[in-house]
């Protein structure tokens, strides 16, 4: 769609005083010449004149079309280069960009464009050096901070901790992890709908349960309790049982709010009620533990009913037997009771001691680890234990297992010691890959070349304890294949004159394999923490009321079909990324192809670059939606030209019963509220003028992670303006020419 830059409106109101003075002077002029004549004079002048007032009016707008062109070539050349100038500085002053200005319009402003430059640079030097120092004096803070993330993020205990209000301030990679078990939407979402900073924990636990453990720790604080904590039970929307334990998370003092000399005498019911500024849960799911244990329960109340009643026939049948006058038929068949009960308990302790193995194989603690690591413990394993050469080791990069990877080296250091002792094997190699028998499954190959073992070979190695060296274990090599829920064998190749133990092993999905790495360049460690949402704010106030600072806005773009939603066109690719206190979230993103159920143009693929293979097999907008409606609940929505993925989105509000009901701002409005006087709005333009890095351009979460850092840019020149609430930012957007387009 073509647009053109609006006319400044103090070229048209100059413009219209020009024509106005004309006038008048004319006017003027002529009342004067008509003063000076007699009534018969100005007859004749009137006579002479009055056919040729379209010449003069003709004239007259030359003149004016004149004046217009040079008012304008000196607006071009005088105004609007200076009004430019001041929007680009005052980015430069309001935001933390740091970029040469650029020099235009006439000589006057290109000097002092000049001028901003040298300022700027000696800004940025000083600024340097102030970071410098307040880097120097922050650093031992920075690193208890490190040390507290690198803890939270490395804790195999899900951890979450939450204001009063009940918003997520921290959380580590582990609670991601399990939040991502209790969504219903998990390939979609990725529970991301569940937990992130500024969510309402209240999603996944009763208002109400949390409200009374957490007056449990309050009661428990005002009686002096040095550490207090409360435990509660509770099952989720999705069916999973936690158990939760509370600890609070204690309010700070301002210095000068210490208390006088002689106050810790007071008994502690005197302490104020409110002490808490948040609170921690610390999460465990106990789904499969209770179920471990029902199962348990169920096996000793089997065994001991079931036996008690054969215990009771034989008892009889025994008692009987001591009569000496007893018919033999009738002793046979008191015999034939008591060997078909001992048969009957045999099989009964048999099948709960089977029931009981399973119980205790499921209490076996696997952990999910990276297939090529495995190999490489193995192999560096292998060669320094045993001295034996590793010729290779091939394995599918991508490939995960849950395994516990102890007792799996253990394994192949001593079926790798047995072949080099008895079949003189110096050298194996080592394979891993996805298996033909199942997504969830996957093969580890010990192969060598040479010697060939036997059926009874491989059984009696699979069924002796383990030992390497001095070293011993009561485990076996069969005994750990089946804590793994797998199988062993052995294969051969004639033609290669290749051999090899198989290990069949549960696969798990890949951790945390986020793909928003493609479009932007984030730190190393993910930020699950945002300590500023202690500071709870009045939520009863109206929306528009509210502080944009206060808000957590949901960044959004959509990848189509093409551009006319109202014609069939779909989407075919949705992208999302959370703001929150003003700062992006990087690693709380929502990313997700879709199917349009309908062809994707040729003409349009090298824009976007999505292929018509890429979206088959994904989910359908219908399945789609409802996740990103999750994801971007409770927040403000943004996006760059919103009015065109809105309209795809209002489009399928009838088909998903689900509306996207929240505030929307466009920063291509909030552009021209900031800087009316530019060229253009288009978001490659918005972002060179912020110096934010286009990465990833036309995708959806590429342009969304563009669009949340010009956004970000936005809300500092925003207040400079005094526009703070979002009622004034939606007013100042509606205002603008650009609001005018309609889809």
């Amino acid at each position: 769609m073509a647009r053109h830059q609006p006319t400044d409106k103090r070229l048209l109101w100059l413009l219209a005083v020009a024509a106005l003075v004309s006038i008048v002077w004319l006017l003027f002029t002529l009342w004067l010449i008509a003063a000076t004549l007699t009534p018969p004079d100005r007859a004749t002048v009137w006579a002479l004149v009055g056919p040729s007032l379209l010449l003069v009016s003709l004239t007259w707008g030359a003149g004016m079309g004149a004046i217009a062109w040079g008012l304008k070539r000196w607006f071009g050349h005088w105004v609007t280069p200076s009004v430019q100038l001041a929007e680009e500085a005052q980015v430069l002053l309001r935001t933390d960009v740091v970029r040469e200005l650029r020099p235009k319009g006439n000589v006057e402003t290109k000097e002092l464009a000049k001028l901003f430059n040298q300022l700027v640079a000696q800004r940025e030097e000083l600024r340097h050096q102030m970071q410098d120092k307040v880097r120097a004096a922050a650093r031992d803070i920075e690193q208890e901070k490190s040390r507290l993330a690198a803890l939270m993020s490395e804790l195999t205990q899900s951890v979450v901790v939450c204001n009063l209000d009940g918003r997520i301030l921290l959380y580590n990679n582990r609670a991601r992890t399990q939040f991502r078990a209790l969504s219903q939407s998990p390939r979609l979402a990725d529970g991301a709908e569940l937990i992130g900073l500024g969510r309402s924990i209240y999603t996944v636990f009763d208002r109400k349960l949390v409200a009374h453990a957490l007056e449990s720790v309050q009661q428990r604080l005002q009686r002096g309790v040095a550490q207090p904590t409360a435990q509660f039970v509770t099952s989720t929307r999705a069916g999973q049982l936690l158990r939760v334990q509370m600890t609070p998370v204690r309010s700070v003092a301002e210095p000068d709010a210490a208390p006088v000399l002689g106050a810790a005498l007071e008994p502690a019911t005197q302490a104020p009620p409110l002490q808490l500024a948040g609170f921690v849960l610390m999460l465990d799911n106990i789904t499969r533990e209770f179920e471990a244990e029902a199962v348990r329960e169920r096996l000793v109340l089997g065994l001991t009913e079931g036996s008690r009643a054969a215990l009771a026939n034989m008892r009889a049948a025994i008692e009987m037997l001591d009569y000496p006058d007893l018919e033999p038929a009738l002793r046979e068949r008191f015999l034939a009771v008591v060997r078909d009960e001992v048969q009957a308990l045999s099989e009964r302790v048999q099948r709960s001691s089977s029931q009981a193995a399973e119980v205790f194989q499921s209490r076996w603690p696997l952990e999910d680890m990276l297939g090529t690591d495995l190999l490489s413990a193995a192999g560096r394993r292998i060669e320094e234990t045993l001295g034996l050469a590793l010729n290779q080791s091939e394995a599918d990069p991508n490939l995960w297992l849950r395994i516990e990877s102890f007792s799996i080296l253990q394994a192949l250091l001593f079926l790798s010691a047995r072949l080099r002792d008895e079949f003189a094997i110096r050298h194996v190699s080592l394979r891993l890959r996805p298996s033909g028998q199942g997504v969830d499954k996957a093969e580890l190959d010990l192969i060598w070349s040479g010697a060939t073992l036997s059926t009874e070979t491989v059984m009696s190695w699979e069924i002796d304890p383990m030992r390497i060296g001095s070293e011993a274990s009561a485990l076996t090599v069969r005994e750990v294949v089946d804590r793994h829920g797998g199988a062993f064998w052995l294969e051969r190749d004639r033609a290669s004159n290749q051999a090899w133990f198989r290990f069949l092993l549960p696969a798990a999905t890949a951790q945390e394999q986020l793909d928003n790495a493609t479009f932007v360049h984030h730190p190393s460690r993910p930020e699950y923490y945002d300590f500023d949402l202690f500071r709870v704010s009045p939520r009863s106030q109206a929306l528009d009321e509210v502080p944009l600072a206060d808000l957590s806005f949901t960044v959004f773009d959509t990848e189509t079909t093409g551009l006319n939603p109202a014609e069939g066109d779909e989407i075919i690719q949705i992208g999302a990324v959370r703001v929150l206190n003003g700062k992006l979230l990087r690693q709380e993103v929502f990313d997700q192809l879709v199917d349009p159920k309908r062809e994707i143009p040729p003409e349009s693929i090298p824009i976007h670059g999505i292929t018509p293979e890429m979206v088959q097999g994904q989910p359908g907008i219908l399945e789609v939606l409802p996740a990103l409606h999750a994801f971007a609940a409770d927040t403000v929505l943004v996006a760059h030209n919103a009015a065109f993925d809105m309209r795809f989105l209002q489009l399928k509000e009838r088909q998903t019963g689900l509306a996207f009901e929240q505030p929307v701002l466009d920063t291509l409005l909030l552009s021209a509220v900031v800087h009316p006087g530019q060229d253009s709005h288009r978001l490659e333009a918005i972002a060179e003028r912020f110096n934010v890095t286009v990465i990833g351009r036309h995708t959806a979460l590429g342009d969304a992670m563009v669009t949340a850092e010009v956004f970000v840019r936005l809300l500092p020149l925003l207040a400079e303006k005094g526009i703070h609430t979002l009622g004034q930012a939606r007013g100042a957007a509606q205002r603008t020419y650009f609001a005018r387009i309609q889809y």
